[in-house]
């Protein structure tokens, strides 16, 4: 009986003839008998569930399978399993074999972002698992994905405006040889947008779509979601009001009724600063003050 031989199968995507195949490489095992190899290919259908979509008996120590959007499409995740038979009798087989899962498609590193509302640029990678075939006559082989964010709190309508911005809102993927599980790739910034708002965390996801693509591989593709949470921070107001009372950050009660240009506010740590301008608006009987210009940085 042939025992494991340790044929340690490997999935790579590559282009062949300008379609996307997958190629499922073994080691040969420095048998004397000589051998053939049973290639079975399947992709994950539902979580922990297998559907076989190719079977190759082969002397090569490879196989490939085409991603042709039909029984195998982008966005799944392909296995391929090796057995080895000795050529003159079938009875005699090796151990089935398995390779790791390869996803095909459109992927985000991280997959998924905690951030906070702290103004840090974060930065996000889309990439492609597999080569973007492009017709010989255009020069410039790449995938465009148009990004979109959208809040998925219970009350999101309510919310007012976004809670993360992003860099782009278009990202170029542009064909370059495979590396590393990548065969195209861009990054942008993600950034938590400072509401002022005691809001609690929200999630919030970043959707891509292939755009102007007519390939029926990718027009048919939509990549998975970024999940993002946003962690709320504390905010603080202060006020100054009528003629003029003023309230701190820290909850402190002030007058000011001087006329004149003050400074209401400096941050010790960042440029930022606000400039209040008073003017007489109480007459000849009442020393009062009102605000009649402000100036933020």
């Amino acid at each position: 009986k042939l025992t494991s031989l340790a044929l340690q199968p490997v999935i790579t995507p590559e282009l062949v003839q300008g379609r996307v195949h997958l190629k499922c490489t073994f080691s040969r095992p420095s048998s004397k008998v000589p051998l053939q190899y049973m290639v079975v290919w399947s992709r994950l259908s539902t979580p922990g569930k297998k559907e076989q979509i190719q079977r190759d008996t082969t002397l090569q120590s490879f196989s490939y399978v085409e991603m042709n959007g039909v029984n195998l499409k982008l966005g799944d995740t392909v296995f391929c399993i090796v057995t080895a038979f000795t050529r003159d009798t079938l009875e005699q087989q090796s151990l089935p074999e398995e390779s790791k899962g390869f996803y095909a498609g459109i992927k985000f590193l991280p997959e998924s972002l905690q951030i906070a509302e702290d103004g840090k640029e974060h930065v996000l990678t889309v990439l492609s698992t597999v080569p973007i075939a492009c017709p010989g006559h255009i020069d410039s082989c790449k995938i465009t994905l148009q990004l979109s964010t959208e809040d998925l709190g219970k009350n999101s309508q309510l919310l007012g405006p976004p809670n993360i911005a992003l860099s782009a809102c278009q990202v170029d993927l542009l064909r370059a040889p495979c590396s590393e599980s990548s065969c195209a790739a861009a990054a942008l910034t993600v950034t938590a947008v400072t509401d002022f708002a005691q809001d609690g965390n929200r999630i919030s996801r970043i959707r891509a779509e292939p755009v102007g693509w007519r390939d029926l591989l990718w027009r048919a593709y939509t990549p998975k979601d970024v999940k993002v949470t946003v962690r709320d921070l504390p905010t603080g107001n202060c006020y100054s009001f009528t003629d003029p009372h003023i309230i701190t950050f820290d909850g402190w009660r002030y007058d000011n009724y001087k006329i004149g240009t003050f400074l209401l506010c400096r941050s010790m740590s960042r440029a930022f600063e606000v400039h209040v301008r008073q003017w007489d608006c109480g007459g000849h009987r009442s020393a009062t003050a009102c605000n009649c210009g402000v100036a933020a940085r």
